[in-house]
């Protein structure tokens, strides 16, 4: 073997034990006793937890284009850090959109040779690029995302009812994945002034409940498939629950509450908005009852000038890529979770959203990404490895410390050895 891992808690897709995790050329070979005799180059007995590598498949990196708000090697590096080996970055804020195969393409040539942790792709759909969706698919998107109100840039516009509908159509003739940024326009309002509860006002729960049922109402008229982002409004889980659809949510709609949001804090801002504190419960309810499939970070960072201003005209969005599991930990332990219950939302879950078949688990055949991860050392979020460190999170104390990563086997040191993933490409 060219590595073993050994530890006393090792979560493996029946539940954490110990164990050795045996490694050759990148993959993981086979599982075995933890005390059990192996000849390997490297042997390491661990004194915290091995994970899997976390899988995040709602990223925002924005290069090319906007690469002063985010880039691959900041993003992947700071992946990493939280213990992140794949992230899926979506196909809005660079320049151009993924929306055609040659736009694509020169993503994909902006990020080679930059990432630290293995990249995938979602291509976009926006009015006009119908004919450009199947293309897409077989140059290996994940899937494709999809606005139904604003998105906040020019070039990336939401589609209208007809246009969701012909998207439906054209997908479910190769079975392709559709992720919906489900909020509707027509249910949104500009905010009254600069004020959280006045942002929050202009964006209520009935947008994200009316933009489901119509995502819900035209998977199920073309037999397609689809996932909601980003789900905030708890108000709309009746509605997901034993259905096809599938649905994800983010680490600062579980920890975070529309009260205790300073004045002007606007690294606070996102869309859908973080809501109240009850909501928040009924978030965790959802999760524990399997309708919210996974936790993904939604990182969508930009410069600290973009923040200025009051919550009516900032930038909306969090910076969380690198903190995602000590804060889902903190909270979930809080809460009387266990640690697998994490690893199944954030590695398992978001890799079979994605089809990542050798990604998210620890099981012989799999790609040997892996963590060490000590869930009960606590530290004070300080330094992180995002472009502009503004996040919601500054100076809060969390519990769970990721020690070390592996990815493929190779322990992650600031080399840019990720991969560029293609859909149905382990």
């Amino acid at each position: 073997m060219d590595l073993v891992l050994r530890s006393g808690e090792v979560h493996l897709l029946d539940g954490p034990r110990p164990a050795a995790v045996c490694v050759r050329d990148g993959r993981i070979v086979e599982v075995v006793d933890r005390s059990a005799t192996v000849d390997a180059r490297q042997d390491l007995d661990l004194d915290v937890a091995l994970l899997p590598g976390l899988v995040d498949t709602h990223v925002h990196v924005n290069e090319p284009g906007r690469t002063h708000w985010e880039g691959f090697a900041s993003a992947t590096t700071a992946a990493a850090a939280g213990g992140v080996t794949t992230i899926v970055d979506m196909p809005l804020n660079s320049l151009p959109p993924s929306v055609t195969v040659e736009a694509l393409e020169v993503k994909r040539a902006a990020a080679a040779g930059q990432c630290v942790v293995d990249v995938g792709f979602w291509g976009g759909a926006i009015p006009g690029n119908l004919g450009d969706l199947v293309p897409l698919h077989e140059a290996g998107v994940f899937g494709f995302k999809c606005f139904l109100s604003p998105s906040g840039v020019p070039e990336f516009p939401p589609l209208d009812a007809a246009g969701l509908d012909a998207v439906f159509a054209e997908l479910s003739t190769v079975d392709a994945l559709l992720i919906v940024h489900a909020e509707d326009g027509a249910a949104l309002t500009d905010p009254a002034g600069p004020t959280y509860p006045e942002f929050l006002a202009a964006r209520p729960e009935a947008a994200e409940r009316a933009a489901i049922d119509a995502v819900i109402s035209g998977a199920r008229r073309h037999s397609a498939r689809a996932h909601i982002l980003h789900l905030s409004a708890a108000s709309a889980l009746p509605r997901l629950a034993g259905t096809r659809v599938t649905a994800e949510t983010c680490p600062h709609y579980l920890t975070l509450a529309a009260e205790k949001i300073p004045d002007g804090a606007t690294e606070f801002k996102c869309c859908p908005p973080i809501r109240d504190d009850a909501n928040r419960d009924r978030l965790w309810r959802g999760l524990a009852d399997g309708v919210i499939d996974c936790v993904v970070s939604d990182h969508s960072p930009s410069p600290p000038s973009a923040k200025q201003g009051g919550f009516d005209t900032a930038w909306g969005g969090v910076s969380s890529l690198q903190l995602g599991l000590p804060v889902v930990w903190t909270e979930a332990r809080h809460r009387g979770h266990a640690l697998a219950d994490v690893v199944r939302w954030m590695a398992s879950g978001p890799a079979a959203l994605a089809g990542l078949t050798a990604k998210g688990r620890i099981a012989p055949g799999a790609d040997a990404d892996l963590v060490a991860f000590a869930p009960d050392e606590e530290f004070t979020v300080g330094h992180l490895h995002h472009r502009h460190p503004l996040t919601p999170y500054a100076g809060a104390r969390l519990r769970g410390v990721v020690h070390r990563t592996w990815l493929r086997g190779r322990e992650v040191d600031g080399e840019p050895t990720g991969k560029l993933l293609r859909r149905d490409v382990p």
